[in-house]
């Protein structure tokens, strides 16, 4: 089975989050959202993502939004 954009960012979104040691719920206070928005994006069939959601997490992260892309 092929992989969303979707998908990929979530995987790398949840990567990323754990090696930081943070929870859904962390991520999410931190970029002004409910952990369920963060678990969908996570999860089998992630929403679309804004570009400023995107750059939000990232930042929250300590990442670029391109490594959040990335394959």
């Amino acid at each position: 089975m092929k992989k969303t954009i979707g998908i990929i960012v979530g995987n790398n979104i949840k990567k990323l989050r754990k090696m930081r040691s943070m929870t859904q719920e962390d991520l999410a206070e931190k970029i002004k959202t409910s952990y369920k928005y963060i678990q969908r994006i996570e999860g089998k069939n992630p929403p679309d993502i804004r570009i400023t959601t995107l750059e939000r997490i990232s930042t929250a992260l300590e990442t670029s939004p391109a490594k959040l892309l990335d394959q």
